[in-house]
């Protein structure tokens, strides 16, 4: 049995693509507190995904032993500044006017775990050049988008019209959505639930 420690409707289609059968029992772990307890223990971004990541897979491995879980996370920077998903359309603005012709960081972490123990980690990252973009064009992205720009932590999804955002983009497609899937295929083929 594979479960995917999470309600994420992009990870959960990553893997339906890629052929792979996974049941959704999301994680009852508090994000935000493990976050800030491991930033305020000097973490960089991509260790506490990798953390979180961690966190959510042991917790639900627990629950349901025998099985192999999947947890992943992402961690959004700019610079020495993390950013959190946008409550309202007007964070959204501002963390896009902050990134707004600068690079920012995702950090992207997958890890797997069976009955309580990680067995595989991974943590991957993509380099996103978001483009000087005027303030007509940031009103007129906003509005066609609306509240799908809190879904995410970078508010765009590049699927869409997100993509506009950018002049450049280092790192892989799938570490920018959510889940370093190449690497978890290589896991999941290891450890003899794919075949090889």
């Amino acid at each position: 049995m594979l479960i995917l420690a999470s309600k994420s409707p992009a990870r959960a289609a990553m893997l339906a693509a890629a052929g792979v059968a996974v049941e959704l029992v999301p994680a009852d772990i508090d994000e935000r507190a493990l976050d800030a307890g491991w930033t305020a223990a000097g973490h960089g971004p991509a260790e506490i995904a990798r953390r979180l990541a961690e966190a959510k897979a042991v917790a639900v491995s627990r629950m349901r032993p025998g099985a192999v879980v999947i947890g992943a996370d992402q961690t959004l920077a700019l610079g020495p500044e993390r950013f959190s998903k946008p409550h309202d359309l007007a964070e959204a603005r501002r963390h896009l006017l902050s990134f707004r012709g600068r690079i920012h960081h995702l950090h992207s972490a997958v890890v797997l775990a069976r009955d309580g123990a990680p067995t595989f980690a991974h943590v991957a990252s993509a380099a996103m050049h978001m483009r000087t973009f005027s303030d007509r064009y940031l009103d007129s992205y906003l509005a066609v988008m609306g509240d799908q720009t809190l879904a995410s932590v970078g508010c765009y999804q590049l699927e869409g019209p997100g993509i506009q955002l950018f002049d450049r983009i280092d790192g892989d497609y799938f570490t920018i959505l959510g889940m370093p899937l190449l690497p978890l295929l290589a896991a999941l083929r290891q450890q003899g639930l794919l075949l090889t």
